[in-house]
């Protein structure tokens, strides 16, 4: 399992690559290096759902994402950061997190026999 989390977190690092490469990218093999990118991004996305709920992993990868490319946009592209960028950030780690909670939640309950 924590090499599932490995894939986790590989896949979400390959995903900032890729989306930052669609903000700077200008020539077919820059181009090249973003596909080649999101090929190897969605096969470790695919590692990780093997082991670890599909629900979850995908959460985290679309939360790292959105939360990952909103920082790039403020700090790497100088957009400017509001009140409201920073709650819906919060929420959705509030989300994740609360995610992962209802996943051990759920195979605690499976492991005593509680859900068949």
């Amino acid at each position: 399992m924590r090499n599932a989390w490995f894939f986790v977190v590989l896949t979400c690092l390959c995903e900032l690559c890729w989306v930052y490469g669609f903000s700077v990218a200008e020539t077919w093999w820059h181009w090249s290096i973003v596909i080649a990118t999101i090929v190897v991004d969605f096969y470790f996305l695919s590692v990780a759902c093997k082991s670890l709920p599909t629900g979850t992993v995908y959460a985290i990868f679309a939360a790292a994402g959105t939360i990952g490319t909103t920082l790039m946009d403020i700090f790497i592209f100088n957009k400017p950061f509001s009140v409201p960028k920073g709650v819906f950030i919060g929420i959705l780690i509030a989300g994740v997190i609360s995610l992962k909670i209802a996943d051990n939640h759920s195979e605690d309950q499976k492991d005593e026999g509680v859900i068949s």
